[in-house]
Parts: C-alpha cells; sequence; structure tokens
C-alpha cells in the first residue's frame, strides 16, 4: 500500500494551554472546519468530541490527552488535545516527547497564566517549535498587547504578532493581517463566511508598526529580507510566510495570531498557519537511539525505506479490544499482523490490528508510515517509553521522564469479592498513567495509591467504580514526605557469612553528603586500584537505591543526597552480586543512623486571582497555612497573589476559598519543591 498524503504534508502537533484557556473548544472547531465532524460540540454541555470521557463531560475540563487527525488543504494534521490541569501534567509530556510542532492558546483576559509556564517550559525541554493563538478576544477585560507583553517577560519567548484584533470585547468582528496588510471581518456567527476589506485608517499605523516589527526580526536570520530591509523595500507574502516558517522551526520565532474560539472568529486562519509555519516530520532532525547491541548512538531518519522505529508513548484501556498502545513512527513501515521488536524488553509481539484514533473511536488502518501517529492492540506487555521496532535493526529511544507523585492515600475493596478485582484494575491503571503508584504497605498491610494531587486521585477511584466496576473506600489524602542527611560522613557496610560451603563476603565504604535540591540519590563510584571488583560495582548501586525505599525517621523514601563509593573489598570465591547489595545497603543504613536527618515536605507554587475586597481574609487564611507569600499584583480590578505553600496545609483548599470569597476567587497549584519541615511539624509527624 502506498503513502497517500506525502510526509512533506503532514504535521503532528498538540494543543496546550492553561486550564480552561479553550483548547478543547478550538480543537472542536478545528474539526468542525475541516468536516471531521458535522455537528459543534461544547465543553460546557459535555458534548466536545475530544471530551469523551465521563469525568471529563461532568467537570468541563479535560484529563487524558485524546488524538484524532484531520486534513486541510491537502495536509494531514494528527493532533493531540491535552489537559491543562497540573494534575495530569503528565499527559503534556508524554505528547510533548512525540510531537513536532504545538499551538499554545493563552486567554486574553487571565494571559501567561501558571500552567502556560509549565507547558511553556516542558515544550523548551523538547525543543518543540510553537505558534501562539490568543482566544477569548471577545472576553470583557480582553488585552491583546499585555498578553503579547507577558509572553516576552514571563516566557522570554519571541513572541512577534502575525495578525492583531479587528475590535475587542464585544466589538470584536475579525482580525488584522500583517503578511497580506487586509482585515478579514466575519459576516456570520458560524464563522464560515468573512470578507477581504482593507485596514480602517485609523489602524494603519499601528498594522504598520507591527509589521515592521516583524520584518526586522525575521531579517536577524533571513539574509534576502536584510537585505530588502536595509533598501527599504517591503518583502512579498511569500518571502514573510517562508521566512516566518523558517524560523518558527529553529525556535527563534513565535507567530502570534489572535481569534474567538467560542464565537467561531478567527479558527480558518490558525488552521492554514498550521500548516504554513509548523514543521512537518521531515523537517525536524532524525531521531537518535542507542544500539542494544553495539551500546553505540544511531540515528534513523524519518522516511518511509528506513527500518521500523517507533516510540509507544500512551497506554489505554479500552473496554471492547483491552490494552490499546499509542505509537509515534518514526521511521519504516509496519503492517497490521506482523512481529515487532520490544528493544527495552527484548521480546517480539504481535501486532494484531492498527487503529486511526478519532477520540476514543477507532478506524482500522492496514498499514501505517513514518510520522503516523497511530494506536496498535495486541501488545501485552509493551509500557509507556518503550521502543518497539525492527529486530533486526533494533533501537533504544531515549525514554520519557515523569514527575514523582506527591499525595498517597489508602485503598481498600468493600467487599471480599472486589479484592481480585481492585487489583486487576490498580495494575491497569498504573500502566496508564506513569505519574499514577501503586504499592503495598507491609507495616499497616493496606495498598497505598500515590498521584499528582487530590484531583488526580479523586478521578482514578472514580474510573474504578464506573469503569471496572470495582467498589473501594479510600482514606484521607496523606503528603508523599521524604528524608534527608544535613551532614557528610563516611559509613561502611559489611556482609560475611560462612555456612560451611561457600560463603558471601562483601565490603564497601561509602561516603555519604547533601546533595543539591531536587536531584534524588546521586551515586558515584571512586575506587581506585581494585579494591572491589568492577562487576560488583553495578551491585553496589543497586543496594545503596535500594536502602534509599525507606528512610529511618518515618520510613519516607530518602532524597537529595550524593553517595560516593571509596572503598571496600572482596574475596576471590566468596564475593558475589548479593553480598555487595546487602553491604551497600547496610552501609547506607549505618549512614541514615550516625547522621542528622531530617524530613522534607512538598511544597507548592500557589497563585490566587481575588477581588480586591478580599484580599485581606485570603492573606490571612494563607499566612494560617505556613504559606510565604511571594508577591501580591494588581490587574485592572484584581489581586494576583503568588505563595509558596505546603501541600499538607492545601487539602480542601478549594473549599475554603469558596467560603471566603463566595466563590469569586479562583487558584491554581502545582508541585514546586521539597524543603525541611519545621522542627514542630517533624516531631508530630514522628508522633502520630
Amino acid at each position: 500500500m502506498q503513502r497517500k498524503i506525502p510526509l512533506e504534508s503532514t504535521r503532528n502537533i498538540g494543543i496546550m494551554a492553561h486550564i480552561d484557556a479553550g483548547k478543547t473548544t478550538t480543537t472542536e472547531r478545528i474539526l468542525y472546519y475541516s468536516g471531521r465532524v458535522h455537528r459543534l460540540g461544547e465543553v460546557d454541555e459535555g458534548t466536545a468530541t475530544m471530551d469523551w470521557m465521563q469525568q471529563e463531560q461532568e467537570r468541563g475540563i479535560t484529563i487524558t490527552s485524546a488524538s484524532t487527525a484531520y486534513f486541510w488543504k491537502g495536509r494531514k494534521i494528527n493532533i493531540i488535545d491535552t489537559p491543562g490541569h497540573v494534575d495530569f501534567t503528565v499527559e503534556v509530556e508524554r505528547s510533548l516527547r512525540v510531537l513536532d510542532g504545538a499551538v499554545v492558546i493563552f486567554c486574553a483576559v487571565g494571559q501567561v497564566e501558571p500552567q502556560s509556564e509549565t507547558v511553556w517550559r516542558q515544550a523548551d525541554r523538547y525543543e518543540v517549535p510553537r505558534i501562539a493563538f490568543i482566544n477569548k478576544m471577545d472576553r470583557m477585560g480582553c488585552d491583546f498587547y499585555g498578553t503579547i507583553k507577558q509572553m516576552h517577560e514571563k516566557l522570554q519567548a519571541p513572541a512577534y504578532a502575525l495578525q492583531l484584533p479587528l475590535g475587542a470585547e464585544d466589538t470584536f468582528k475579525g482580525i488584522i493581517d500583517l503578511i497580506s496588510m487586509k482585515a478579514r471581518v466575519y459576516a456570520d456567527d458560524l464563522g464560515l463566511k468573512y470578507s477581504e476589506i482593507d485596514i480602517p485608517d485609523d489602524l494603519k499605523e499601528e498594522a504598520s508598526f507591527y509589521r515592521e516589527e516583524l520584518i526586522e526580526k525575521l531579517a536577524e536570520f533571513d539574509d534576502h529580507l536584510m537585505e530588502k530591509f536595509l533598501n527599504s523595500e517591503q518583502p512579498t507574502a511569500d518571502e514573510l510566510i517562508n521566512a516566518v516558517r523558517k524560523a518558527t522551526i529553529a525556535n527563534k520565532l513565535v507567530p502570534v495570531l489572535c481569534g474567538s474560539a467560542l464565537k467561531n472568529k478567527g479558527m480558518q486562519f490558525l488552521m492554514d498557519a498550521i500548516c504554513a509555519y509548523l514543521p512537518s516530520p521531515k523537517d525536524v532532525p532524525p531521531i537518535m537511539g542507542l544500539n542494544p547491541i553495539t551500546q553505540e548512538e544511531e540515528k534513523r531518519v524519518v522516511c518511509d525505506d528506513e527500518k521500523f522505529c517507533s516510540l509507544a508513548f500512551k497506554i489505554m484501556s479500552d473496554p471492547y479490544v483491552g490494552k490499546l498502545t499509542f505509537f509515534r513512527v518514526y521511521s519504516g513501515v509496519l503492517t497490521s499482523g506482523t512481529y515487532v521488536y520490544n528493544a527495552n524488553k527484548k521480546i517480539k509481539e504481535r501486532i494484531g490490528k492498527l487503529v486511526q484514533m478519532h477520540a476514543n473511536k477507532q478506524e482500522v488502518r492496514q498499514e501505517v508510515f513514518a510520522g503516523d501517529i497511530v494506536a496498535a492492540v495486541g501488545l501485552k506487555q509493551t509500557e509507556t517509553g518503550d521502543t518497539i521496532c525492527d529486530e533486526k535493526s533494533p533501537l533504544i529511544l531515549e525514554s520519557i521522564e515523569f514527575p514523582e507523585p506527591v499525595i498517597s492515600m489508602a485503598i481498600e475493596p468493600s467487599t471480599k469479592a472486589d479484592q481480585d478485582k481492585l487489583g486487576l484494575a490498580l495494575k491497569k491503571l498504573e500502566e496508564e498513567d506513569p505519574s499514577f503508584k501503586v504499592k503495598y504497605n507491609e507495616d499497616t498491610n493496606q495498598t497505598i495509591i500515590s498521584g499528582m494531587g487530590e484531583l488526580h486521585l479523586e478521578i482514578l477511584v472514580d474510573r474504578l467504580l464506573r469503569e471496572f466496576k470495582v467498589q473501594a473506600r479510600v482514606g484521607k489524602p496523606h503528603v508523599a514526605y521524604k528524608e534527608t542527611i544535613k551532614e557528610s560522613l563516611t559509613a561502611t557496610g559489611k556482609f560475611i557469612q560462612q555456612t560451611g560451603g561457600r560463603g558471601q563476603y562483601g565490603h564497601v565504604v561509602i561516603k555519604m553528603e547533601p546533595g543539591e535540591q531536587n536531584s534524588g540519590i546521586i551515586f558515584e563510584n571512586k575506587i581506585r586500584g581494585g579494591a572491589i571488583s568492577k562487576e560488583f560495582i553495578p551491585a553496589v548501586k543497586e543496594g545503596v537505591y535500594s536502602a534509599a525505599q525507606s528512610g529511618i525517621l518515618g520510613g519516607y523514601p530518602v532524597t537529595d543526597i550524593k553517595v560516593t563509593l571509596v572503598d571496600g573489598s572482596y574475596h576471590e570465591v566468596d564475593s558475589s552480586e548479593i553480598a555487595f547489595d546487602s553491604a551497600a545497603c547496610r552501609a547506607f543504613i549505618e549512614g541514615l543512623r550516625k547522621n542528622k536527618c531530617v524530613i522534607l515536605e512538598p511544597i507548592m507554587k500557589l497563585e490566587v486571582i481575588t477581588p480586591e475586597e478580599y484580599l485581606g481574609e485570603i492573606v490571612g487564611d494563607l499566612n494560617s497555612k505556613r504559606a510565604r507569600i511571594e508577591s501580591i499584583d494588581q490587574k485592572k480590578n484584581v489581586r494576583i497573589i503568588k505563595a509558596n505553600a505546603p501541600l499538607a496545609q492545601m487539602f480542601g483548599y478549594a473549599t475554603d476559598i469558596r467560603s471566603l470569597t463566595s466563590g469569586r476567587a479562583t487558584y491554581t497549584m502545582e508541585p514546586h519543591y521539597y524543603q525541611e519541615v519545621p522542627k514542630h511539624v517533624q516531631e508530630r509527624l514522628l508522633r502520630d
């Protein structure tokens, strides 16, 4: 089977934003104008195509990233709509790992909000080229120019307008295109009819100013434009479009567009911009990976003629077909019914069925090509982050890193009959969501589930009941505390066992010192002269990591410690990996006992937006919660409070802030860093 759409006409993009900026509404309009859906769904009514989960429809928020594909002007666009709530940031992380470009949506009223900064930093990390779309230009208090200013200040983004709004708030009626220097005015409510007119006289000077600013920026990395700019010549529209595309793909420019998704204005021009400025799979560098046989780095060029290579980035449980594995094809062609090689697990698995996803609906495909984002049925052991490839040319692509959970709670089945069902359901949910962890606490005989926030765990427990039909009871949320050390010292661990035959011998000396914040456990080998044979060093490292799972104060995981292996000894006959694992474990625990250990707690970054009259009550309440106020800013008639607050004090804050402000204030909260708990809090934790 031949590829229908050329690779250069394919786009793999994501829609990202702060919660309630209009991602799903924008995606819904894109699907409608492209003919992918024939009726406009609304988020508030629970009818949006991409918000297909019951929990999403009830709450009016996106919880899981949903993918689909549409065609626009001869191009195929694979699109992933991602959540905006910080509890589901893992969905953004894994989507960005496999996307070539992104549309970041900003609310013209809220401007650059906390989660806007988070998704922007995630996109920076993956070097994903972006277009910015300033939405809600019809809303009272909208500020197009203020949003661009904040993009420069808060995000250090090279954001330059390609469009200006024609009117604002209830007079918003269209856009001014700075490429063609024409105004486009909408003539109907559905956004299907618009007329192109000359720019109104009172806006010509402003449009010329922003166009010159754009040309000046583009001239920095386009010699042809620089020549025209110096000679005061105006570039053609095609020259500008090519220069914007080149600069966007190189991450030197973020084109800014505007409109109102809810009022159906500006959508087709955003769709044009996605095709014109965001990269095709051919425009991005070849993917790099590690050859598991030679242990050398290799690259795969994005084309159908290369050996097959892809990355699994999402697992989903489907009630009808079982496990669905979403993957991005980086090179080669894959046919349904064939075998693939999981390079991480070193196993072969058979592709039962290949499907193109449209939210939760499936369209069967016989073959997939380089650049495609699809799903497969039949990959039973493949997990998020695994590379699936051709067995004859194995390659392990860089996996995806996920944040550590900050909140946990105990869960138990309501009846004996639910016991086995609960274990199975939790395993499926853990497989789907790498930021969700399940472990069994032997001391209390409890199953503990951990996640990114109260809403995250609430949704997962709700899914247990509805999807998996498991009745379960949950305890109160618990904070994911950690432990660390305050001083540097050296510790020794020995494991010697004589049982008549061959014995066991392991002896290590480690130096333990406080590490940097959020550094985890760092292991370094400084053995010189062969005091310990090289073959036992990995076992020492494993023993250290194993011992760090549980501290000596409250049994919390240990973090932010640098461990250096400095000395030790081994026996030619009796030494083994098990002996050195045990010796390292003993040395680490001994080091903790001799040291001054402290408990660390997660600190949340908090932003509260409140009407002026409630400022005093909110600040007083935050002070009572051990919060540290960082700044209090004013924007029009509201105050913006930025603070760092301990997670332990913030449970149920949604209810607190609602009662303090009669429901008029809003807030966002995300994990920020870990810090030492006050002495009286540590004493209480150890007492409890």
